[in-house]
């Protein structure tokens, strides 16, 4: 497969992972300032973006953990710190519990750890799957993909952002492999066995949940965490399902005061860094690449 990275700054190996469709993008305040500490590994999830799509088979958990540890192997990256967003969280507990990483910490931004309730979870999954062998789904959501459609969706989510970053979302969902590819995480997705197994992960885990998110419930990750012996919760008020976009400055504070915290302590994480380039951003996608 070919990968699409984005891999700034030095220091302790920080690993970001986005959630379902999006891409590196969302990380685009956010990376500059955690690279001052860090060195920021970000990719493309298999699909999403230019990274390259998976066998279908292999867009569900299992798979898309295993692709995501091929990478890791291939650029010879361990890191230290994961953090994680909605399904990306998913997939790096996931990673941890089968020994394919082996962080101090895990992060997770709002964490889809565990399945739609009722019959959600039935529904969301199989209307996934219709589209998915619908030839002409994923192209029509393409098409109809403008600045208003975009905005409304994303504030469907809980979260007010910027003008650059709805463009930007634009962009991604105009671009028909995207959205296909998308689709087929959806209906390949199941996290059913996830919410069991966490039951047994020992890395600590900072479940950090915003008030105002209408895609992943704050009552989700209190049922979690009151389970879990390893894992605190931290809330964020006023922001949405895209906390880390809305307030990229205090999500990446968190996590560094969060990385600091640890014991024994992380190397170079003391002293100031030089103040760093911005994060370089593309341009735009060939809706039909």
């Amino acid at each position: 497969m070919r990968w699409h990275v984005q891999r700034m700054g030095h220091g302790p190996r920080l690993l970001l992972l986005h959630g379902t469709g999006a891409s590196t993008h969302s990380w685009r305040e956010m990376l500059p300032l955690l690279a001052r500490r860090f060195d920021v590994v970000a990719p493309d999830l298999p699909g999403h973006g230019f990274t390259d799509p998976a066998p279908a088979r292999d867009m569900g958990l299992t798979g898309m953990s295993a692709g995501v540890a091929a990478f890791l192997r291939a650029i010879d990256f361990s890191p230290d710190i994961v953090v994680g967003h909605s399904a990306g969280a998913a997939v790096l507990a996931r990673m941890t519990l089968d020994g394919m990483i082996a962080p101090r910490l895990i992060v997770s931004l709002n964490g889809a750890f565990m399945p739609f309730e009722g019959l959600a979870g039935k529904v969301f999954p199989a209307i996934a799957k219709l589209l998915l062998v619908n030839p002409f789904a994923a192209r029509f959501f393409s098409w109809t993909a403008d600045e208003n459609s975009v905005a409304r969706l994303l504030r469907g989510t809980g979260s007010r952002i910027d003008r650059k970053g709805i463009e930007l979302y634009r962009r991604l969902f105009s671009n028909t492999a995207h959205v296909s590819n998308v689709l087929a995480m959806m209906g390949n997705w199941n996290i059913g066995q996830l919410a069991d197994d966490m039951m047994r992960l020992s890395t600590p885990l900072e479940l950090v949940v915003a008030d105002e998110d209408r895609a992943v419930p704050p009552a989700a990750a209190l049922k979690l965490v009151a389970r879990l012996p390893h894992a605190t919760i931290r809330r964020l008020p006023g922001v949405g399902h895209l906390a880390h976009e809305e307030k990229p400055k205090l999500v990446a504070d968190m996590i560094i005061q969060l990385a600091r915290a640890l014991e024994p302590p992380l190397a170079g994480l003391e002293a100031d860094a030089t103040p760093i380039s911005p994060t370089i951003l593309p341009t735009g996608l060939d809706a039909d690449a």
